[in-house]
């Protein structure tokens, strides 16, 4: 493993947050179109609320890998601020290891209830789309997000550098 993030991480989770804001995007254009539509013609888009649902789920989703690999996520530090740099490193680690184990639970039971969903053939009410796409949709975000922190916590119990930087 090389002394930083690998590079193949890095591309995974710029294309994630990349469709995770055009995901976003789209949601937005339809609400807004269904908005419209409403005041001007009484007459909303069909299902808005069930497409927002499942597209804010998968934006969100697609950019959290992002957020893990540049570090930005929230972080109280209240109780570490007289930490020396070696304790840090340490607690980042773990942390970054507590993350990956939970996220990646996340992602192993998002699949899980994809596929139960699937089997029960469960539909949304309106739209009648699937209801295990919105489980489905969840899970590569999420294990992406997992592995990322999982290679973080390796790095800071290494002492390498763990998140990226701006390019």
């Amino acid at each position: 493993m090389p002394g930083t993030m690998p590079i193949v991480l890095r591309r995974l989770a710029a294309w994630f947050a990349c469709a995770g804001g055009v995901v976003a995007c789209a949601v937005a254009l339809m609400v807004v179109a269904s908005i419209a539509g409403r005041a001007a013609m009484s007459q909303p888009i069909p299902g808005d609320v069930e497409l927002t649902q499942f597209g804010i789920g998968l934006a969100i989703a697609l950019c959290l890998p992002w957020a893990q690999l540049r570090g930005a996520n929230i972080i109280v530090d209240f109780f570490t601020q007289r930490a020396g740099a070696g304790a840090l490193r340490r607690l980042d680690g773990l942390g970054s290891l507590l993350l990956a184990a939970m996220v990646g639970v996340l992602a192993w039971r998002s699949a899980v209830g994809a596929a139960s969903v699937a089997e029960a053939q469960e539909q949304t009410m309106i739209l009648g789309l699937p209801m295990w796409w919105s489980y489905a949709i969840l899970s590569p975000g999420l294990a992406l997000t997992a592995v990322i922190a999982l290679v973080q916590a390796v790095l800071h119990w290494g002492g390498r550098p763990a998140f990226v930087e701006a390019e």
